[in-house]
């Protein structure tokens, strides 16, 4: 869907650009990060107690055959709860209307990355770039497709028409598909520092935003107060 920014707010009055600190903006609110860093926490130990269920010398090594599935198991089901929690927090909800809405600047930003042009300018992007966004949506779906088959091999009968090798089949094929692209995200964060600062402290240098994200510190200034974009840059009390 096709963003539109600077919608009409109660007030009419334009809200600040995102706070700063000595050069700096928030970037990511204390609710982002911590939603962030949990479920990356437990998708790994998801991907760590599959690993020692399913690759024979990890199981050898590991042994505890039941505990292992029992954490697996239960890491898998606790997945969507920090996602949950998170909706607590007017920062996250923004975030995620951001992260659900496709821009026209997002088309290029793709069209960019097929034809393999690397400059910022050919790049644009708002608070999260396409690929960004991308990422987001196919990683919920696979977590919920992950957890329905998981579900189905662990509670057998419960859908007959289902047969547990079906779902067994379609878990590992999808878990495979989870562990490439996770590959491929840790990847693009350990080539930008930013970033990972962005994430850890909350903060960003205000040249890299206005370089990779030039249309966030945009739609920030000309968002209505009471807004999405400058809900999403407000810092925590």
């Amino acid at each position: 869907m096709t963003s539109t920014v600077g919608s009409k707010g109660r007030t009419g009055a334009v809200a600040p650009p995102p706070p700063e600190r000595s050069g700096r903006i928030l970037r990511f609110s204390r609710a982002e990060r911590l939603v962030h860093r949990t479920t990356g926490w437990l998708m790994l130990l998801c991907l760590a107690t599959a690993a020692c269920l399913y690759v024979a010398p990890l199981a050898q090594l590991v042994g505890r055959r039941h505990l292992v599935a029992t954490v697996h198991e239960w890491s898998g089901i606790l997945l969507p709860v920090p996602f949950l929690l998170g909706l607590a927090s007017p920062s996250f909800r923004a975030g995620l209307r951001r992260l659900n809405r496709f821009a026209v600047y997002d088309r290029q930003w793709l069209r960019a990355v097929l034809r393999r042009v690397t400059s910022p300018a050919a790049r644009p992007a708002g608070k999260f770039n396409a690929g960004q966004k991308l990422y987001a949506g196919w990683i919920a779906g696979a977590v919920l497709v992950m957890m329905c088959t998981g579900l189905l091999m662990w509670f057998t009968g419960v859908l007959q028409p289902i047969s547990r090798t079906s779902a067994i089949f379609v878990h590992d094929v999808v878990a495979w598909a989870v562990v490439l692209v996770l590959i491929g995200h840790i990847r693009m964060a350990y080539r930008d520092p930013q970033a990972r600062r962005g994430m850890r402290t909350g903060f960003v240098e205000r040249e890299w935003a206005r370089t990779w994200h030039p249309h966030w510190l945009e739609e920030d200034r000309s968002a209505p107060s009471g807004t999405d974009s400058g809900a999403a840059g407000q810092p925590e009390r």
